[in-house]
């Protein structure tokens, strides 16, 4: 399990991001490259992270349902998500 202030961080990154956005997409339109770099370097979308929503874990994040491979697979197997069941022949 991640630790918390690594989970804080990307709601915090995200956050940024958000508020930014329009902004940024001016900056960008305009072609203002010292603008853009007076933004918080958080702000910048790239610098996002897909966490599970669940655990934080980093790795083996599963887009479309924004949990880690290991939640999925245990989720899946207790009937959790809908339309998905544990294959077995």
């Amino acid at each position: 399990m991640a630790k918390e202030s690594m989970k804080a961080r990307e709601v915090k990154r995200q956050k940024l991001v958000d508020k930014y956005a329009a902004k940024r997409a001016e900056l960008k339109a305009a072609g203002d490259s010292v603008g853009l770099q007076k933004l918080p370097k958080n702000s910048a979308p790239v610098r996002l992270h897909n966490r599970c929503k669940l655990t934080g874990r980093p790795k083996g994040y599963m887009r479309q349902f924004g949990v880690s491979r290991i939640n999925f697979r245990e989720m899946a197997s207790n009937g959790l998500i809908p339309g998905i069941k544990k294959a077995s022949w």
